[in-house]
């Protein structure tokens, strides 16, 4: 049966970017479900309705979607009845892997988001019958929501890329290239881990500039990096490229993404391949998918390239401007040190950046990546690039924050840092907002670090 979806899909047209953003009834402000955690819920109200793959306290994992406080089961969903013309998209959704709902592409999410929609509004008749469906969020455990064959970072934070330069590089702090090309290098998807999964500090080469050899040993300088995570749709064929004007339907969805950084070691094997081992232990991400419908009312046009910037080339110009290809998201990051869990106390805020600080857009990562006629698929994950900003409070790393190092951080229980020490805790979470419409979550993107192993 999904093989027929999938050959259907294959063959079939995809929308135009301008069509598939188009705002519909799910988006309406007013909408309210009879699920009463989400109304109003700072997260998961019923216009959002994200995606990925739960267990409860007794069976397999299997797909969800997140509502309030709860998580309907798409298995259950399937053979109730209640999607009998649908069956085959949600018994897809309802799996515990979601690449091959990824790869049904944006009728599929936009044919499901409506029936969820319309099943858990006020006045669904299905109420009854749905209730038995809910799970509570708390009591399940989120794992990844696919398996990710490949994974690529970007380096997409103009502001990130100017501050690391300006310590790096004073005279020079942003390469020629910058501005012409979606920087990027392939990541290790091995070590995606979903939030929640703590992770040991990583080993490695070291050596500090009055040092005259390396030592191996655990990282010195750990560090977290603020960014937006891309989930891929439907790919391309080997040797394809996807046009600029139809990257926007390849997106399948967004998360959060922690990019953590063995900063000591990166500088020390980053000559002249870039990083290796100092990025390849952990990447965290948040569990659910926002699906690219969800955040249609919070697509804006990319913000004109200040003057004196080069225009993009031919492949990375959209043929319309006008149509809003980049992102309007606000982003948080919080540090919970050891000595804060066991005093109870809250976690401390270090950073509020916006996705609007990013110089490239989600649609010309994936025209760039694929330009070459690298083949792209179902479950492939993207990371923007540090989300930046200009001053201090908006800064997307340590790095950033305590200049290399230089200026360690008071945080209010009097503790300091520079970077992180073994119990730190990186919390990260965002929303999306827009006058006129319901804003939504992305969910929490957390882990903390454990002393090195061995």
């Amino acid at each position: 049966m999904q093989g027929s979806i999938l050959d259907a899909r294959a063959k079939a047209p995809g929308p135009t970017p301008a069509a598939a953003m188009m705002l519909d009834a799910s988006h309406d402000p007013s909408l309210r479900s009879w699920v009463a955690s989400a109304r109003n819920h700072a997260e998961f109200p019923i216009q959002n309705l994200p995606l990925g793959v739960f267990a409860p306290d007794a069976g397999p994992a299997r797909g969800g979607v997140a509502i309030g406080d709860e998580i309907l089961d798409l298995a259950a969903l399937a053979t109730s009845g209640l999607c009998a013309d649908i069956r085959e998209i949600v018994m897809v959704a309802s799996a515990p892997s979601l690449n091959g709902f990824l790869g049904l592409g944006t009728g599929a999410r936009k044919r499901l988001r409506a029936r969820l929609s319309a099943l858990l509004a006020d006045g669904s008749p299905a109420q009854a019958a749905l209730k038995p469906m809910l799970h509570p969020a708390e009591k399940c455990t989120l794992g990844l929501p696919a398996r990710i064959g490949d994974y690529t970072d970007f380096y997409a934070g103009i502001q990130h890329a100017l501050n690391i330069g300006s310590l790096l590089r004073p005279d020079n702090p942003l390469l020629p290239n910058y501005k012409h090309i979606p920087i990027g290098y392939n990541g290790r998807a091995s070590s995606v881990r979903p939030s929640g999964e703590a992770f040991p500090r990583p080993k490695g080469q070291r050596k500090r500039p009055d040092d005259t050899d390396p030592t191996f040993g655990p990282c010195r300088n750990l560090d977290y990096e603020l960014e937006l995570g891309i989930w891929i749709g439907p790919g391309n064929a080997p040797g394809s490229a996807i046009p600029i004007d139809e990257a926007d339907d390849r997106i399948a969805g967004f998360c959060l993404l922690n990019d953590w950084s063995a900063r000591d070691i990166q500088a020390w094997e980053y000559q002249p391949l870039g990083p290796f081992l100092s990025k390849g232990f952990a990447t965290t991400i948040s569990p659910w998918i926002v699906t690219a419908e969800a955040m249609a009312p919070f697509r804006k046009a990319q913000k004109p390239r200040p003057k004196g910037d080069p225009a993009a080339l031919a492949y990375l110009s959209p043929s319309d401007a006008t149509v809003p290809h980049a992102l309007d998201v606000t982003l948080e990051v919080y540090i919970e040190t050891a000595a804060m869990r066991a005093k109870g106390l809250a976690p401390h805020r270090l950073s509020l950046g916006t996705t609007q600080d990013l110089y490239w857009t989600p649609a010309q990562f994936v025209a760039h990546h694929s330009s070459n006629g690298c083949n792209l698929a179902p479950g492939d994950l993207f990371g923007s690039g540090t989300i930046s900003g200009r001053d201090p409070g908006s800064f997307g790393s340590l790095m950033e924050i305590t200049r290399g190092g230089r200026e360690p951080i008071t945080l209010p229980n009097g503790e300091s840092r520079t970077y992180l020490v073994d119990g730190d805790a990186i919390i990260m979470r965002a929303a999306a907002r827009r006058e006129g419409f319901a804003s939504i979550g992305f969910g929490e993107c957390r882990a903390e670090v454990l002393p090195a192993r061995g």
